[in-house]
């Protein structure tokens, strides 16, 4: 569905979309980096307002979510397109087109939310870049909000800082994905800038909304140990000790056919790594071993949250904190 898009001002015959850092210029008939917002006799549409590639019902874990809720279900909607243009893109078939190569149908936030409230606890914009889709992630989750469900966004972190900041007032917690800590393979892989991305991470936790961070560990592109430990000062440095990280495993895809999957044992010396510089709540996913998808207490080693793929059971949390030790557990719970 065609919409006038928010974020944008004219320049001449031009218009520039200012909604992510691309601030892509767009002559008429042109479109965007992310191939859905069109200038259209000078004005700047979106182009896949309530359209929607995939709708499912996943648990928050699959986000990955682990001290959001644990447990709870939620309502997965995705378009088409993305600002980014990752060769390792998992999801291509949806991010890596435009709309009229998809089939999309349409969703309207009523009914959005309305089939949220009979499945789910939330909504997440995921699967592709939900930054693209900012008029109707906005419209969905201001109604979602006034129903009792929480909102959430699976993200690259490639938005500027007003619409970042405008929407924020509606979500409840976003997942960032760090694809690493080098401008440079930010710029050959993704085609787009690191710095953006650190300054959106940072924003989303001084707006009050929930954060939890993603690093792909791809072999021989952002796996050697001063990446690593960049990228472990770097969470540190800016949101302490206590700050969820996931390391995930690469397997090859899209245009990264010829990179081989990620072996355990690079997952594991990141793991080490961030253990040892007292990183309290660092998960590894996409491998088979479930003791480092387990919550522990930092404190005592109490088991708090016991997972199994995507399910989770909560075992060793009271009132919020260790039923050991009373060290205050940071998961947003009931």
């Amino acid at each position: 569905m065609k919409k006038v898009a928010e974020y944008w001002k004219k320049e001449g015959e031009r218009v520039r979309c200012t909604l992510c850092p691309h601030n892509c210029l767009i002559a008429d008939g042109r479109r965007g980096v992310c191939r859905v917002r069109e200038n259209v006799n000078g004005k700047l549409y979106t182009l896949i307002y309530s359209s929607c590639s995939s709708a499912a019902v996943d648990p928050i874990e699959k986000k990955p979510l682990f001290h959001f809720y644990p447990g709870s279900m939620v309502y997965s909607i995705a378009t088409v397109g993305c600002n980014m243009k990752c060769l390792h893109c998992q999801n291509y078939s949806i991010s890596q087109v435009s709309p009229e190569e998809a089939f999309l149908i349409e969703i309207s936030p009523e009914d959005a939310v309305r089939e949220a409230l009979k499945r789910s606890r939330g909504i997440a914009f995921t699967y592709n870049e939900p930054t693209i889709w900012w008029e109707y992630a906005y419209d969905v989750s201001r109604l979602a909000k006034k129903n009792g469900l929480y909102t959430v966004f699976v993200t690259n972190g490639y938005i500027n800082e007003e619409p970042l900041k405008e929407i924020s007032r509606y979500l409840d917690a976003a997942n960032v994905d760090i694809k690493s800590m080098d401008d440079e393979f930010y710029r050959k892989i993704t085609r787009a800038r690191l710095e953006p991305v650190l300054n959106a991470a940072r924003l989303y936790k001084e707006m009050g909304v929930h954060l939890e961070l993603t690093y792909l560990i791809i072999p021989t592109k952002n796996d050697d140990e001063k990446q690593i430990q960049k990228f472990i000062n770097w969470v540190l440095d800016e949101f302490g000790e206590e700050q969820v990280i996931h390391f995930t495993a690469f397997y090859p895809t899209y245009k990264m056919l010829d990179v081989p999957p990620t072996p355990l044992k690079k997952l594991l010396n990141a793991y080490n790594i961030a253990k040892e510089n007292e990183l309290k709540f660092v998960y590894l996913g996409n491998v088979p071993h479930g003791e480092y998808e387990n919550t522990y207490c930092p404190k005592c080693g109490n088991l708090l949250i016991e997972r199994h793929g995507f399910s989770s059971k909560i075992v060793g949390i009271e009132n919020g904190k260790c039923n050991k030790c009373g060290y205050k557990v940071p998961v947003v719970m009931d």
